[in-house]
C-alpha cells in the first residue's frame, strides 16, 4: 500500500493511493495514519479494503508528512562511500548516528526555508526507513521484519551549523523545514528489494544526485539492528539512511541553496518531493 496525509497543515485525512495512482479517502476507515496503524496486523487490515469502495479525491490537494506521531528521526551520516569520498572524510566503521529534531518535519512539496544566518543550506536524497515494531536489540536477519515501511526524506542540512560550531553535527541538521518526509509511506510487502532502489535529486531542473541504495555502506538490515543496541526503536520512529554523492558541499565549485531555488527529488516506487526554497521568516 501507498498510504498518504492530505490536506492543509494541522488538518491533514488519512489516505492511500490505489493501482491507478488515484487518491482514496481513508477517514471514514480510520482516523489517522498514525503508530496504531503501523503494526503488521493493523497494515493487513487495511490492505483488505477494497481500494475502489473507497471515496475519490478530487483536485490535487497538498500531502503532509504520511504518518503522524513520529518520536525519534534518527539520520545515519557518510552511508555511501562515494558521498563520503566527495566529503572529505574517511569511510566509518560503524555506522554514523545523528538526530534530527521532530520539529524540522515537513510537507513533501511545502517549502524549505533557509535558517537566519544561513550560509551552506544543502540538499541530500535519503531512504527514509519507519518502524512498526518495537525493536530492542534485534538481529541483521530479523530487522527488516520490525519495518513498516519506506518513504523518501530529504535530510536538508547547514553544512556551516554541522560542521564549524562544534564535533555536534545535530545543529544543522534540526532546523525548520529541513525534513520533507514522503510522499507516500510504502509498506514494506511493497518493495521487492530495498538495497536495489534507484534515487535522485535536481536542482532547478539540473540532475545534481544519481545513486543506488545498493552502494550503501551499511544495510538497511544492518541500521535498524545496530541502531536497536544502542535506543529502543518504537513504531513511528523514522530513519534517514544516508545520501549518494553530490551534494552542494562536495561539488567544486561548491554550491549551497539560495532563495528562489526548486528541489526535485525521488526514489523508485517510493514518489517524488518537490520544494521552492524561500528566506528566513519569522
Amino acid at each position: 500500500m501507498r498510504l498518504v496525509r492530505y490536506g492543509r497543515p494541522g488538518k491533514e485525512k488519512p489516505g492511500l493511493i490505489d493501482e491507478e495512482g488515484k487518491l482514496r479517502d481513508l477517514s471514514g476507515v480510520i482516523t489517522d495514519i498514525n503508530v496504531s496503524q503501523l503494526s503488521d496486523k493493523a497494515l493487513r487490515k487495511l490492505a483488505k479494503i477494497p481500494h475502489e469502495s473507497l471515496p475519490l479525491v478530487r483536485g490535487n490537494p497538498r500531502f503532509g508528512v504520511p504518518l503522524v506521531g513520529i518520536g525519534k528521526f534518527i539520520g545515519i551520516g557518510l552511508n555511501y562511500a562515494d558521498h563520503a569520498a566527495e566529503s572529505g572524510m574517511p569511510e566509518p566503521k560503524e555506522p554514523i548516528v545523528f538526530m534530527k529534531a521532530i520539529s524540522c518535519l515537513n510537507g513533501p512539496d511545502d517549502a524549505v526555508m533557509l535558517p537566519q544566518g544561513s550560509k551552506k543550506t544543502d540538499w541530500e536524497v535519503e531512504l527514509g526507513v519507519v518502524i512498526g515494531t518495537r525493536a530492542r536489540y534485534v538481529s541483521e536477519e530479523d530487522a527488516l521484519n520490525y519495518v513498516a515501511g519506506y518513504c523518501v526524506v530529504n535530510d536538508i542540512s547547514e553544512r556551516s551549523f554541522q560542521l564549524e560550531h562544534g564535533p555536534q553535527w545535530d545543529k544543522g541538521k534540526g532546523c525548520d523545514t529541513f525534513g520533507p518526509v514522503g510522499p507516500w509511506l510504502v509498506t514494506r510487502d511493497e518493495v521487492f528489494d530495498v538495497q536495489k532502489l534507484d534515487l535522485y535529486l535536481e536542482l532547478n531542473g539540473k540532475r545534481m544526485q544519481t545513486g543506488s541504495t545498493e552502494t550503501m555502506i551499511f544495510t538497511v538490515a544492518q541500521i535498524v539492528s545496530y541502531l536497536s543496541r544502542f535506543m529502543t526503536l518504537e513504531p513511528g520512529d523514522v530513519i534517514a539512511t544516508g545520501t549518494p554523492p553530490g551534494v552542494g558541499q562536495g561539488r567544486k565549485p561548491q554550491r549551497f541553496l539560495k532563495k528562489g531555488d526548486t528541489l526535485r527529488l525521488g526514489i523508485a516506487g517510493l514518489g517524488e518531493q518537490q520544494q521552492d526554497v524561500i528566506g528566513w521568516a519569522q
